[in-house]
């Protein structure tokens, strides 16, 4: 029989001041309505304080009780969504990071390649770059300090610190017979938000957008003008594709480059009422008129969204790609006791007809821990201003769908292994300059050259059809049926075996791509790497081609337009997001 849980007035007191202490926030509303959900709170933590003092004084060996409540708390948010999360002190800057694009460092993109952690790519005009550090330069030493069998995370606390303080950096550099030692000055690094603009055609500019932190509209707004000025710019292509979001309040800045003052674009609705809000734009609007394309894809997310989102439901924009991420959810960041902070969930945002697009159902866990969607038979239908019918429920499905990209096993084990990036790295040494970002392509010349680089050298990886075989000889063995089949199976494999050989021809150009954005990327940085994918973008072609169609675009926008493909089902996993040619 259970047992009952009773506090006495002693107990009581202790419980309400570690309640105080941990939920201050929480104090006026406790005092002035007591019910059973504060009660809760309360015993539950005079349940974990005891248990705490019992395993500190009893348990076998020394506890850390501070690991304990670290484990303990990520446990709790753990059956929550994912985007509640506990910031302890060590880790607020750089989640400062996230909102204002800034932090303390050298500027340079880091990478784990094998016992050493190896510099990617110095950002344009850091103190990285400025000392002369260079993507393929292996840290051997921080400070005096040996970096070998050190972590990503290690090594990148150690790069970052206050600006005006220095750093030194041991390296080996391919082609060095010796190690060389820099000594960095810490400057505030700044990440734009819009990395690289410029015009794809005569009269279409384009804006790459990566985030949303701090200025991101101001950097919107400067761009388009700047591309205004001296061009005959008759459509704008506004590309979000893999960002994930950021500040909502510059969500709706942009959105208000394009709508009129006083247009709602985005509302948010939460448990408590201080939580629900109208977020309408403010300022008057750069060209009510110029057609708008957002580029989106399935990692597109959060204030990508909204701005998507909210452009699509007031027919200001054609919105071309796949179905958007769909993370309909607001996080607040507040603070917690000892200078740790808590992101918590606050609300969902709600585009301008009324939809929510959050895809995962977090209220409801299965048994297996698992989250599932937002089932087909809750999926409601809303209208745009033209009266075009969209849905909730599932991200941003846009108006025209393409097909994603998707690079083969062999693409993408070169790619993981770093033999494209090393390659990129000798190449680099051997050839001081290139052609300029735009123009410069892997000839035959310099695939050959690759091929026989990676030789001898570990790329090891399995296709679908070796999976299938696989799973069908240990189906075979557990129904004894595979001493009737080995030779067919062994002449399977020796067929496939082959045929892998030959995968280098058949995606040369998967290969040649992923080699010109890493070589290019070492003379021109960030930009050149976005600018010397755009001429083979086929998502950005479509979008060129509508802007440059004005009869499909109104088509579109007045929801007249059929597309000659199938549509992706709204709920469609990423995996059925392909569309046939």
């Amino acid at each position: 029989m259970g047992k009952t849980y009773f506090l006495n007035v002693r107990q009581a007191g202790f419980v309400g001041l570690v309640f105080m202490l941990l939920f201050p926030g929480l104090q006026g509303t406790y005092a002035q309505a007591p019910n059973q959900q504060g009660f809760e709170i309360m015993k539950n933590l005079d349940i974990y304080s005891n248990m705490i003092k019992e395993l500190n004084q009893d348990y076998v060996d020394e506890i850390n009780p501070g690991e304990l409540t670290q484990t303990g708390i990520n446990a709790m948010l753990e059956s929550l969504d994912p985007y509640t999360n506990f910031i302890p002190e060590s880790q607020v800057e750089d989640y400062k990071f996230i909102t204002t694009g800034q932090y303390g460092g050298i500027g340079a993109l880091i990478h784990q390649q094998g016992d050493f952690v190896v510099i990617s790519e110095p950002y344009e005009g850091s103190p990285a770059q400025k000392t002369g550090l260079k993507a393929g330069d292996k840290i051997l030493a921080i400070n005096g300090k040996q970096a070998k069998g050190k972590t990503y995370d290690d090594v990148s606390s150690y790069l970052k610190g206050q600006a005006g303080t220095t750093v030194t950096l041991q390296i080996e550099r391919d082609g060095e017979s010796k190690p060389i030692d820099k000594v960095i000055t810490r400057e505030i690094i700044k990440i734009d938000n819009i990395p690289y603009y410029g015009m794809v055609d005569q009269h279409t500019g384009y804006i790459k957008l990566t985030g949303f932190t701090q200025n991101a509209a101001k950097e919107m707004r400067q761009a388009f003008f700047k591309l205004k000025e001296g061009n005959d710019l008759r459509g704008i292509i506004l590309d979000v594709r893999g960002n994930g979001g950021g500040l909502l309040n510059e969500a709706v800045d942009i959105a208000n480059l394009f709508v009129e003052r006083g247009q709602e674009i985005v509302s948010t609705k939460g448990k408590m009422a201080d939580k629900n809000r109208i977020h309408s734009t403010l300022n008057p609007p750069v060209d009510l008129t110029i057609p708008v394309v957002v580029l989106v894809d399935h990692s597109s997310a959060s204030a990508s969204e909204i701005l998507a989102g909210s452009l699509q439901d007031l027919d200001r924009a054609v919105v071309i790609g796949q179905r958007t991420f769909g993370k309909g959810l607001v996080q607040n960041v507040v603070p917690l006791s000892y200078n740790a902070q808590m992101k918590i969930t606050v609300a969902k945002y709600y585009i301008p007809s009324g939809r929510c697009i959050q895809a995962i159902d977090y209220a409801h866990k299965k048994k297996d821990g698992t989250f599932g969607k937002i089932p087909d038979s809750l999926i409601r239908a809303f209208k745009t201003k033209n009266g075009r019918t969209v849905y909730d429920g599932g991200g941003i499905n846009p108006d025209v769908l393409t097909k994603p990209r998707r690079f083969s096993n062999l693409a993408l084990a070169l790619y993981g292994k770093y033999l494209i990036f090393d390659f990129a790295t000798l190449y680099a040494r051997e050839h001081p300059s290139i052609s300029s970002a735009n123009t410069f392509e892997i000839n035959d010349s310099i695939y050959s050259s690759f091929i026989e680089y990676i030789k001898g050298k570990d790329y090891n990886y399995t296709t679908k059809s070796e999976r299938a075989l696989e799973a069908l000889k240990n189906e075979a063995m557990k129904e004894n049926y595979f001493d009737a089949m080995h030779e067919e199976y062994d002449h399977l494999k020796s067929r496939m075996d082959g045929d892998k050989l030959d995968d280098l021809k058949k995606y040369k150009e998967q290969v040649t791509e992923l080699l010109k954005m890493e070589i290019v990327t070492r003379y021109f940085y960030q930009k050149g790497k976005i600018e010397a994918t755009l001429k083979d973008d086929p998502d950005l072609a479509t979008a060129v081609a509508t802007i440059n169609d004005p009869e499909k675009y109104s088509a579109i926008l007045s929801g007249k337009y059929v597309q000659t493909k199938p549509e992706i089902p709204v709920n469609a996993d990423d995996e059925d997001e392909s569309i046939d040619e």
